[in-house]
């Protein structure tokens, strides 16, 4: 029996993929925007290490498909960013990748033309370019980690990762967080467990050895040191994991496991039952449960567009609705902005006497 016959039987065909040096050679990251990269890692680190009192949001679109409205979205995010800054650090959520319980478009790096042409090769350029172009705005950037190259092209423009629900438990994802240059929130599983995610912390804070791909493109066994900023992210499950009883079981979760007792809440998925409308009242009892004296809660998450909703992906692209999602439906501009506004008004002046969790 020859070769040919004994692998790649399922390969219809290899395409040339660029190298990360040679996207990057394209999308050269400039001393500036490299500059907003570092200042947002270390104010993400500073929140987590309790040197900084505010809050720290994660908001921005489900997924990214029409660049244009992208950065629409992320010129009025960085004028509410600069409003609210003495109480909350605002990060844009820019996900590119998207975890698919069967089929479904997968983001914009996997099928940018929305027409299942599949041109990745293009999908990784463009995904830079419009990360380049957010930064610019002095925002700080927050992705999901999904698929395990991918880092290598684009990672340098991150201020800080998500590891998801379905990843959590993945030992290549763990390994891969050991690696990266962000802080990571790792997300309970979708049934509501935080054991894994707890796991994954202390996992990815120990070193690892993995097989990945060099700047160059090649095979490479990646060597880490192992990330000390993991941390907890509480995104429902088979119900809500928001409130103040599931709070304090994290916390004990982590206690157990001699983790900084750092969490994050996602206002949508589980939290809200994946009904854009809930968000707002998810993060108006997180923010009372901080008013209260909570002082493990350092984070939240939000997802939101410039169009509340959702949309299908029609065969004519020309019919798309301007700044509406094509993944999980999400809340308009107009609430995003009260929601924040709102929590800036109930915090100021009481993040910076929480005492650090003992």
């Amino acid at each position: 029996m020859s070769a040919a016959q004994t692998e790649n039987i399922n390969i219809r065909a290899i395409d040339h993929m660029p190298s990360p040096e040679e996207v990057k050679a394209k999308v050269p990251l400039d001393d500036s925007t490299a500059g907003t990269v570092v200042a947002g890692r270390q104010a993400f680190i500073d929140i987590l290490d309790r040197r900084d009192p505010r809050l720290f949001i994660i908001v921005g679109p489900c997924s990214i498909h029409d660049p244009e409205a992208g950065l629409d979205y992320a010129q009025r995010l960085r004028r509410l960013a600069d409003e609210v800054s003495g109480t909350i650090l605002l990060a844009m959520r820019v996900y590119f990748e998207k975890p698919r319980t069967s089929t479904g478009w997968k983001g914009y790096i996997n099928d940018p033309c929305m027409d299942d042409s599949f041109r990745i090769d293009l999908g990784m350029e463009k995904a830079r370019y419009f990360l380049r172009e957010v930064a610019r705005t002095g925002l700080p950037i927050a992705t999901e980690a999904l698929d395990p190259i991918a880092p290598q092209y684009y990672g340098d423009l991150i201020s800080w990762t998500a590891i998801g629900a379905r990843t959590s438990e993945s030992q290549t994802h763990r390994e891969m967080a050991s690696g990266l240059s962000t802080p990571v929130g790792f997300k309970n599983t979708t049934d509501g467990d935080v054991t894994a995610a707890v796991n994954a912390i202390v996992s990815a804070a120990s070193p690892h050895s993995f097989l990945g791909i060099s700047v160059q493109g090649q095979s490479a066994i990646l060597r880490t040191r192992g990330n000390p900023y993991g941390h907890l992210v509480l995104r429902g499950g088979e119900r809500p994991n928001y409130d103040s009883v599931s709070v304090s079981l994290a916390e004990e979760a982590l206690a157990r496991a001699r983790l900084p007792r750092n969490i994050v809440i996602d206002c949508s998925h589980g939290n809200s039952w994946k009904k854009p409308e809930m968000q707002p009242l998810v993060m108006k009892d997180v923010i009372h449960q901080i008013r209260d004296g909570n002082r493990s809660i350092v984070g939240l998450m939000i997802e939101s567009n410039i169009v509340a909703g959702n949309q299908p992906i029609p065969a004519d692209l020309s019919q798309l609705k301007y700044g509406c999602s094509v993944t999980d439906a999400c809340v308009g501009w107009e609430t995003t902005a009260e929601m924040i506004r709102n929590a800036d008004a109930v915090l100021r002046g009481v993040l910076e006497h929480r005492d650090v969790p003992a």
